[in-house]
């Protein structure tokens, strides 16, 4: 089906309520038993390698090939443990001390496991190291994995803002990331020492925006180029599952310190709200007055990014197998995605 034009829709449905409830008291006494960890550390202590241009199949037919990419390792590349589902750039964050991206996967495991939840990868490109970081709920003394599908995540100042497809966008922070020592096989606090299923980091939820209407938070993403400076989100919708839906892609305006815009009751009513030209979008980003929208074919064949100018017919241009999430690298002028299916994992950029 040929895509068709973006169209203003009632923004409603997309306002926020910001539902703080104890998070800050169950992040500060995690902050005074553990040792806090600022990222320039997490970078310089990573222990992985990416490749950057390696050998893929993740770009099928698409020519040309992507402006640059990374592969991720071997074992990353190749588990059915996780999935990669979103991307934030330092650059998108408003970052010149760093340069780095944000990647995050969700648990789904072959057969029965402990859930594990979500994990956020950040990637050193001057080093091509990147280490994996658990993002945990804290409550009490102790914290839980997050079960979520974290299908976008948004990088602004020191703050991360995770889609979580129901319920809103849970936050985190850089400035709260705790290093833990514990065993492989648990998870939070257990007999006097705190664990996260052997990861060295964990990355605790310092806020949450809980949906007030009937939305859907699929993906996110951040875009400077207007002002204020606003956080995007939208709704992924496969019309196999739900024939005559139409998905939605929706922005806020955010606030200096990075937090959304709201009133003295808490909340965040969206700016604008528009109709989605085609169905399977994995990832939106507005830049410069234009849309880019990432869309889905399958596993096999080769996805699609989808680019409208305000008023106009979408031009689109052919994509990787398996596209998701959207940012931007706003001094290269690149757009920057990844793709998600076992195999053909690869973080990649196209000129904007």
């Amino acid at each position: 089906m040929s895509p068709s034009l973006m169209t203003g829709t009632d923004p409603g449905p997309f306002q926020l309520r910001r539902d703080t409830r104890d998070l800050p008291q169950a992040v500060g006494t995690l902050a005074g038993a553990l040792p806090a960890r600022d990222l320039a550390t997490v970078l310089a202590k990573a222990n992985r390698t990416a490749v950057r241009k390696g050998s893929t199949t993740a770009f099928g037919s698409m020519a040309p090939k992507p402006a640059d990419w990374y592969c991720f390792d071997a074992g990353d590349n190749d588990t059915t443990d996780w999935y990669p589902q979103g991307v934030a750039s330092s650059s998108e964050a408003g970052h010149k001390d760093v340069q780095a991206f944000a990647v995050t996967w969700y648990w789904k495991p072959d057969g029965k496991a402990t859930e594990r939840g979500v994990r956020v990868s950040f990637l050193n490109t001057a080093t091509r190291k990147y280490r994996h970081v658990l993002l945990v709920e804290p409550k009490g003394s102790s914290y839980n994995p997050i079960n979520i599908h974290a299908g976008g995540v948004a990088w602004y100042g020191d703050l991360l803002y995770v889609a979580d497809t129901s319920r809103g966008i849970r936050v985190f922070d850089t400035r709260h990331i705790y290093e833990v020592d514990g065993d492989d096989d648990k998870i939070g606090l257990k007999g006097g020492k705190y664990h996260a299923f052997g990861y060295r980091y964990v990355m605790p939820q310092v806020d949450f925006w809980s949906a007030t209407g009937a939305a859907r938070f699929s993906f996110a993403a951040v875009d400077r180029t207007q002002s204020p400076h606003l956080l995007v989100s939208g709704e992924y919708v496969d019309p196999a599952d739900e024939p005559g839906r139409v998905g939605r892609v929706v922005r806020w305006r955010l606030e200096a310190d990075g937090t959304l815009a709201a009133g003295a009751d808490g909340l965040a009513p969206a700016a604008h709200a528009f109709t989605l030209p085609a169905a399977k979008i994995q990832g939106a980003l507005s830049h410069e007055g234009r849309w880019y929208l990432s869309q889905a074919a399958s596993a096999v064949k080769n996805g699609s990014l989808l680019v409208v100018a305000d008023g106009q017919a979408p031009q689109v241009r052919k994509f990787p197998v398996g596209p998701e999430d959207l940012t931007c690298w706003i001094e290269k002028r690149q757009l920057w995605s990844l793709t998600e299916f076992r195999g053909r994992r690869v973080l990649f950029a196209v000129p904007v």
